[in-house]
């Protein structure tokens, strides 16, 4: 435990709140003019659940709103759907969609929660996958262009706080989560690197939208953080690491926070002939467009041995013996929180915003209508003091979201996976009632940000 003597080092005005998706939550898939995307769209495994009514935030935001504020919440992160203000992704705006988030952002704002705003979340207008494969296409860029600059003007003094995509590392690995497939015959490698550099342009045209429409707004550039160590000393393991660290990680904050690839980067990419194609202002447009903040979402770490695999972006990851995990093997590291800030400041000395932080595991209520969820306690107890000891050393973080807030359907579609500190009535399967409850870590997170996280 930290010693609860010393001076707060957390500032007035600190961020503390909860962060969730809009298909994760919403549900009306079909409703308020809404197009269908490629989460509409995507397979449903046995067992899981579809989108259509999430959690049903759509109908309910009134009701969670008002637990969020008895949270002492002043700041919620969600997404805006793209398939609310153009359903096709492109065309005429949906004015019901525009009105839906005016209402949302309106509610928080009322109940003095500052609306923290992604762009986009793995959520691409179905249409415009089918059409121009995505984030793939240069055309997709600049419709991300015209739907951001639409949001901007709409929500111009409603939201200070912007991210552009949600985890925005993981598109090297998974390019289908921006509604790109790979062409046959195309070079894999070569593909993801191209989809790679058109969000990081989609990123640099957003960014620069912000800076001219709401000039004091702030835009945030997003990756997943995976702490990694060497799985030995052995000088092969730590060069392996720091490879593993550049393309996970240092890439894109360097893109983001500099405005330019990195060395390790393109050397890289000319030496394999896979150098992505950059139009002409690209360069200058990432140059001239840096982030105003950092963001990360933090759940686990891993180590890295060396190997002689080929083929795979990243390779020779292995599970740590020092470590717990949780129920789906994700290892437990709240050390690996503060080595992550310290890291990220010590490269950039730019503003960090925790924006996910979180534990899933499989809960039922008892009989007495709650969960006593001491695990979820302890887990945000040990990530929090990590990050006020980072801060300690001199770390600017200006916010901390767990993921959640209320249960969700996980990013797979299992309502099994619990992450909030509300219990929402429903599994996989069966809608229930919906209702909501409020779990142990309820009242321990309300008592946290009561007291400014002085009280752990």
């Amino acid at each position: 435990m930290m010693d609860q003597s010393r001076r707060n080092i957390i500032p007035d005005g600190f961020l503390w709140g909860g962060a969730v998706t809009s298909f994760q939550t919403e549900g009306a898939w079909n409703e308020g003019g809404k197009g269908l995307s490629i989460v509409d769209a995507s397979p449903i495994p046995e067992g899981h659940s579809d989108w259509k009514v999430a959690v049903d935030f759509y109908h309910r935001y009134k009701e969670d709103i008002a637990l969020f504020k008895e949270l002492g919440f002043n700041a919620y992160r969600t997404s805006i759907a793209w398939t609310r203000i153009f359903p096709d992704g492109e065309g005429e705006v949906n004015e019901e969609g525009l009105g839906f988030y005016d209402a949302v952002f309106d509610e928080l704002l009322a109940n003095g929660i500052q609306p923290v705003i992604t762009l986009y979340h793995f959520d691409l207008p179905l249409a415009l996958a089918k059409k121009y494969n995505g984030f793939a296409s240069r055309k997709v860029v600049d419709l991300f262009e015209t739907y951001a600059r639409t949001v901007f003007e709409r929500y111009r003094d409603k939201v200070k706080y912007w991210l552009t995509f949600n985890e925005q590392n993981l598109v090297l690995t998974n390019p289908h989560l921006w509604g790109a497939t790979l062409p046959e015959g195309e070079d894999p490698e070569a593909f993801a690197y191209q989809v790679c550099h058109n969000v990081f342009v989609a990123h640099a045209k957003a960014t620069k939208a912000l800076h001219e429409i709401i000039p004091d707004a702030k835009m945030g550039g997003m990756v997943t953080y995976l702490t990694t160590y060497p799985a030995t000393c052995k000088p092969e393991d730590a060069l392996a690491n720091m490879k593993a660290k550049e393309l996970l990680v240092d890439f894109y904050f360097d893109v983001f926070a500099r405005g330019a690839y990195p060395k390790y980067v393109t050397r890289r990419l000319e030496a394999k002939g896979i150098m992505p194609v950059f139009e002409e202002g690209d360069v200058e447009l990432l140059k001239e467009n840096t982030v105003d903040y950092l963001s990360f979402s933090y759940y686990q770490s891993q180590t890295v041995r060396h190997t002689e695999e080929t083929g795979q972006l990243i390779s020779g990851l292995t599970p740590n013996p020092y470590l717990e995990k949780t129920e789906w093997g994700w290892a437990i590291d709240p050390i690996g929180l503060r080595i992550a800030l310290k890291d990220i400041y010590a490269r950039y000395e730019m503003p960090i915003f925790i924006t996910e932080n979180g534990i899933g595991v499989k809960e039922e209520l008892n009989e007495h209508g709650t969960v006593e969820d001491d695990y979820r306690i302890d887990y945000l107890r040990r990530h929090i003091e990590q990050m006020k000891l980072a801060m300690e050393e001199g770390v600017e973080v200006i916010g901390y979201l767990m993921w959640g807030s209320t249960d969700i359907l996980s990013s797979k579609g299992e309502m099994k996976k619990r992450y909030g500190v509300i219990f929402v009535n429903r599994d996989d399967t069966d809608l229930r009632d919906l209702k909501r409850y409020k779990k142990k870590s309820f009242y321990w997170f309300q008592r946290v940000i009561a007291t400014n996280g002085e009280e752990l």
